[in-house]
């Protein structure tokens, strides 16, 4: 289980596979890392995520929106994720977390927006897998 990346016209996707709905959008934030970044140093905090949307589809969009607001704001390469994913009634809630690299530490390629554009989400008889496109 795990992630790869994949060109997409002008922009990067990623395939990510995962036993558990949290480990499909730990591996989707995994492969978000390495479309930015090659060589991810040591060193950073942990930090937490929490996001709560109306499906599971729109939830990982969120989720992946929230990890680029970070980066943005607090300066840091989000990496090392590890995420639950659990349905709370009508809702779906991500608690995540991740370590954060100083951008100052890497050479980070700018992404600039996670995309709906032929995003999949789907559960397969190994687990869960994801196709997710960003804006580069």
């Amino acid at each position: 289980m795990g992630f790869e990346l994949r060109d997409h016209t002008a922009d990067v996707a990623v395939a990510a596979t995962g036993e558990t709905l949290g480990d499909v959008f730990a591996a989707v934030a995994d492969g978000l890392t390495a479309a930015m970044c090659e060589d991810v140093p040591d060193g950073g905090e942990r930090f937490d995520v929490s996001v709560d949307a109306e499906s599971r589809e729109a939830l990982l969009f969120d989720f992946l929106d929230e990890l680029i607001y970070v980066r943005d704001v607090e300066s840091v390469l989000p990496t090392d994720h590890d995420a639950t994913v659990e349905r709370e009634g009508d809702r779906w809630r991500v608690d995540a977390s991740a370590r954060g690299v100083p951008l100052s530490a890497v050479t980070a390629r700018e992404v600039k927006a996670v995309t709906y554009s032929e995003m999949d989400l789907s559960e397969t008889a190994d687990g869960w897998e994801a196709y997710v496109v960003f804006d580069v």
